[in-house]
């Protein structure tokens, strides 16, 4: 209790400096217990984010299935908007993306096109899903897309390409509990991941125009890449050891 007074101070602070109301907004809502959870679930992050480099996180996986892989994707699906993954080359196991929307469909363009697009996939019936909170409720997110990108890193020590894993949203209308999603792959998945060292390099992108998926898509990867570059100059890279998500095309299998 005696630390209450510097509570109460930055509290104070906070709402006079941090706290933007826009439209017909005003501080006396964030007394609704649903408002008050989202925003200190951003104050949280954003202490989180501040101290990344010093304080890790840590990822705690599905003791039971803590690894996916395409492999182990087939149903059958009677949805009429999907695309069909013929290549050449064939950079996804499964040979159709189920897309939900116009927009998926055009980014599977945009990645099947990409020279340094090694492979991809839909993150349909293959398990990955990321727990967050909204508010005071927790929730389950699951990523649109995995793509493993060639973002010019070394080789690793027994030869095999170290590739990037970028995991990939494709929005419309954002809502707020989409950036709720972009925050927690940001400021915890992302970091926790590549934390443990087992799983390869990891990333995170947000594509919400259409028509500019494959400038961003190449964006994204020269940004990665020079993130690579720029961390090579202060530090010797690491090498992690591969886990694949994905077999190689000759493995690729032919039902739907």
């Amino acid at each position: 209790m005696h630390l209450f007074g510097q509570l109460k101070r930055i509290t104070k602070e906070w709402l006079d400096t941090c706290l933007v109301c826009k439209g017909d907004t005003y501080p006396a809502l964030l007394m609704y217990q649903e408002l008050a959870d989202i925003a200190c679930n951003r104050i949280t992050a954003a202490i989180t984010r501040k101290f990344l480099g010093e304080r890790p996180i840590k990822a705690l996986l599905n003791p039971y299935n803590p690894l996916g892989s395409t492999r182990h994707v087939r149903f059958n699906t009677s949805k009429e908007s999907r695309w069909e993954t013929n290549g050449p080359p064939i950079k996804n196991q499964v040979n159709w993306v189920v897309c939900d929307s116009e927009w998926e469909a055009e980014f599977c363009r945009a990645a099947e096109s990409h020279p340094k697009v090694i492979a991809y996939t839909k993150n349909h019936n293959l398990g990955l899903e990321v727990p967050y909170r909204y508010g005071s409720e927790t929730r389950k997110y699951f990523p649109d897309f995995i793509v493993l990108v060639d973002d010019g890193h070394a080789p690793k020590p027994d030869g095999t390409p170290d590739l990037l894993h970028l995991i990939v949203e494709i929005k419309g209308y954002r809502r707020e509990d989409a950036k709720e999603k972009k925050s927690t792959m940001e400021t915890y998945w992302v970091p926790g991941v590549n934390q443990l060292g087992n799983y390869g390099r990891w990333a995170f992108a947000e594509f919400t125009e259409v028509y500019q998926i494959e400038s961003d898509l190449k964006a994204k990867i020269e940004a990665e890449f020079s993130q690579m570059i720029d961390g090579a100059k202060n530090s010797p890279s690491a090498h992690l050891p591969e886990v694949r998500n994905m077999v190689t095309p000759a493995e690729r299998g032919g039902q739907p």
